[in-house]
């Protein structure tokens, strides 16, 4: 899954659903298993300028998706 891909699937399902649900969505596996790619080579310093975007990219929805838990919890008085 790329990440403009992921930003896609998320976008699409945070507009679905319902404040009090956003706390139970969650990356699909496939983009978890790239971001631990990413990292790796990050880390190992083999990672690409192309990767090191992509990489950006998906920690900016991890970021998105995190603020978007923390709002529905705040507007639903729920635990973060």
């Amino acid at each position: 899954m790329s990440a403009v891909e992921a930003f896609d699937f998320f976008a699409a399902s945070i507009a679905k659903i319902d404040p009090s649900q956003i706390a139970q969505l969650q990356a699909p596996e496939s983009m978890n298993e790239r971001v631990r790619e990413l990292i790796h080579k990050k880390k190992n310093e083999q990672i690409s300028i192309d990767e090191s975007t992509e990489l950006d990219r998906y920690l900016a929805l991890d970021l998105i998706i995190s603020l978007s838990k923390a709002r529905a919890a705040e507007i639903n008085h729920l635990p973060c």
